[in-house]
């Protein structure tokens, strides 16, 4: 049976979405990354927020619920057919959003968006255009980025982690970061598309069934989780190097420390990577994003 067989098969007829399946639509699960990046950027500017708690509070809910929400809506809408094969019970293809109500809702999100981005000053607005078109050139035809396993994570990897830490050093300080706080803050985006890399695993047969080169279906899952492991361990190498150069060689033992249980971590995923890449992506990716803060909190020092 096809995808398209699947999303037209009798379904209980609604008018309205499901309220819970609205906020499923949007996956609350996925806001963190953004938001905990918004505010390492914030840190590393080496501003201090007093007096600027509203550009901080907002910054982040535009960067989590808003915008990563967006993007969300926005990928199930496109993903509708992929997601009638490997999760069926998704709001859109089990009939819980009705309609193009997935459309309506990203769209919606998309201008709320704009509405919050403009309320933090050119930075922050230039970042929220950014932000958006990022999410549907990721998803929507033609560019649909996530055709390819290499553009598409690497995409995402610097849309949820680069784009936010830069934009919240730029929005608390008023001015461009210092080139050493936009290069932490790339190469922990670069180190994300192994992140990303493994989030595809779940969708294997359906990516194959529908043309998308992901790295598992072009790789097969032990290769892919290989180089997963290898793209989110190389760019904290760096980082722990730069650290080190920088004079900070506290911080850089402390992103040391986070990347050693990453790689304890990683040994256990590549014995098993499809089955083990749930508990590494609650596991592993802690420590990930403890070592963003240590690095955000050296780069406070060495001028934002």
């Amino acid at each position: 049976m096809s995808a398209t067989d699947i999303l037209h098969l009798p379904k209980q007829a609604r008018r309205w979405p499901a309220p819970r399946a609205a906020l499923r639509l949007i996956k609350p699960v996925t806001w963190f990354p953004p938001m905990w990046a918004y505010l390492c950027g914030v840190v590393s500017s080496g501003a201090a927020p007093t007096g600027q708690w509203f550009l901080v509070i907002l910054g982040v809910i535009l960067a989590g619920p808003i915008v990563c929400g967006m993007s969300q809506a926005a990928n199930d809408w496109c993903d509708r057919h992929v997601d009638a094969i490997n999760e069926p019970d998704r709001p859109i293809p089990s009939g819980l959003i009705p309609g193009r109500w997935g459309l309506y809702i990203a769209l919606a999100m998309t201008v709320l968006a704009l509405i919050a981005g403009y309320q933090l000053g050119p930075f922050g607005f230039g970042a929220t255009i950014l932000g958006i078109a990022a999410a549907w050139a990721y998803s929507a035809e033609p560019i649909r980025a996530k055709r390819s396993g290499i553009w598409g994570p690497a995409l995402c990897g610097l849309a949820y982690e680069t784009l936010p830490w830069i934009t919240g050093a730029a929005v608390v300080s008023a001015g461009t970061p210092s080139p050493q706080v936009i290069l932490i803050a790339v190469l922990y985006g670069l180190g994300a598309h192994g992140i990303m890399t493994l989030n595809d695993f779940k969708a294997i047969e359906g990516d194959r069934q529908t043309g998308l080169r992901s790295l598992p279906v072009t790789l097969g899952p032990d290769r892919a989780a290989r180089v997963a492991c290898w793209i989110m361990a190389v760019p904290q190498v760096f980082v722990i190097g730069l650290l080190a150069f920088w004079d900070k060689p506290f911080h850089a033992l402390g992103v040391a420390a986070m990347l050693a249980v990453q790689l304890g971590a990683m040994r256990v995923l590549l014995r098993d990577p499809e089955g083990k890449t749930p508990w590494y992506q609650g596991m592993g990716i802690l420590f990930y994003i403890s070592g963003m803060m240590i690095a955000a909190t050296a780069l406070r020092g060495i001028g934002g």
